[in-house]
């Protein structure tokens, strides 16, 4: 007998395309896709796999959400899972499971999730290592802050993802500047946290019914608020071969505890954290989700298994068999280079015949920029490659190296 799971994708994105995918394979299961995009745009294999789909005005809406999974009902039955990759989705899903009542992360954990000073507040009080940070609703607030923890900081929207609308503040001249860009008021805050120095990285994790499942650490070289200050810079993210050693064991007491203390009882996890020079961490921030930046195809080609259906199988059978890891890997970024003249379209791309030549044989995967594409506004650039072998030197140092050699050229 087969059970009904709805798919929330608001848009049909490659990588949420994927996760549908891997959804629309778990036996026993038919799949509904609820989407604020038209069925036309779905791939013919995609959309023959799944067993309806029902389109909103705003996936975004509870509301919305809940009265397609009645719709989708009434002709596959009650739903026994809702899923959702998108980060600001969790928190409408978890109103509209609880509203239906189906069982998965409910509203108070995706809230811990989703708003960053809360977060910050639940892991401070369960002990975790983490930012200062305040809540600023106005500018005296924020002064105030900013004379308790000094500077550099870090100033981000609450409910930010991926990065975006991340500054760096560096004097009480930079932070005028920033309160009279975006004047902080009680309906629209600004967070600011005091600025950790040290290597970032991320602790992927899986856990089921609340017990530790399975992990994976990465690195990013360099710290991703460097790239999103820099955007000339081209950025690798690497996960070695091997992070059972004790350097991690400081994340792995910590990060497992702070994702038991926000509330994820099963499901995946994507938190970023700095790891100090004296071997303290530092956690920055926490999504009850799959991970982006084509963290999920790392992972994948690390352990030589299909995360964009593992994670599925995971969220609607409580499933996951943790798998070795085989290899290290690590994805290139390529970012467009503006000209004097400026230009919103890749003009040409240099050095990439040779990094192919001495690099090649470690590709297993790549999107490579091309003459006349337009530029993306996205910090994972133009393009990347995905390299991987069992020695973690030989890819690290291939990463460094390919970073080196190609440039994309916008103009």
């Amino acid at each position: 007998m087969s059970i009904h799971v709805i798919f929330y994708a608001p848009f049909f994105m490659e990588t949420t395309l994927r996760f549908v995918a891997g959804a629309a394979k778990l036996p026993g299961v038919r799949l509904s896709l609820v989407s604020q995009d038209p069925a036309e745009k779905l791939p013919p294999g995609l959309r023959s796999a799944l067993a309806a789909h029902w389109r909103v005005d705003n996936a975004l809406d509870p509301a919305q959400l809940v009265s397609a999974a009645r719709a989708l009902a009434s002709r596959l039955g009650p739903p026994v899972r809702m899923l959702g990759a998108l980060e600001q989705l969790q928190v409408p899903l978890a109103k509209a499971r609880e509203a239906l009542g189906v069982a998965g992360l409910d509203i108070e954990s995706a809230r811990n999730f989703r708003d960053k000073p809360r977060m910050k507040d639940v892991l401070r009080a369960a002990g975790l290592p983490c930012a200062r940070h305040v809540l600023a609703e106005n500018a005296e607030q924020a002064r105030v802050f900013a004379g308790l923890a000094g500077f550099p900081l870090v100033a981000k929207p609450p409910a930010g993802a991926g990065g975006k609308g991340t500054f760096r503040v560096d004097s009480a001249h930079d932070l005028s500047r920033l309160l009279h860009q975006y004047p902080p008021s009680a309906r629209e805050p600004t967070l600011l946290e005091e600025f950790v120095s040290g290597a970032e990285h991320s602790f992927d994790s899986i856990v089921i019914k609340g017990k530790p499942a399975w992990y994976s650490i990465s690195r990013y070289m360099p710290a991703p608020l460097q790239v999103l200050e820099n955007p000339w810079i081209q950025w690798c993210v690497f996960l070695p071969r091997d992070v059972s050693g004790p350097e991690f064991q400081p994340i792995r007491d910590a990060g497992f505890r702070a994702v038991e203390a926000l509330g994820l009882h099963t499901g995946l996890s994507h938190m970023e954290w700095f790891q100090l020079r004296d071997g303290r961490v530092a956690i920055s921030e926490v999504g009850a989700r799959p991970p982006g930046a084509q963290f999920t195809s790392l992972m994948s080609w690390a352990h030589d298994l299909d995360f964009y259906q593992a994670w599925p199988r995971l969220m609607v059978f409580d499933e996951f068999d943790p798998p070795p890891r085989k290899y290290a890997v690590g994805a290139a970024y390529f970012r467009g280079q503006k000209s004097a003249a400026g230009g919103s379209r890749v003009r040409a791309i240099h050095g990439l015949d040779e990094a192919q030549r001495r690099f090649g044989h470690l590709v297993v995967e790549s999107r490579l920029p091309s003459a006349g594409q337009f530029a993306s506004d996205s910090y994972e650039g133009e393009g990347y490659v995905i390299i991987r072998d069992p020695d973690s030197a030989e890819i690290e140092n291939a990463l460094k190296q390919i970073v080196g050699l190609v440039r994309v050229e916008l103009g």
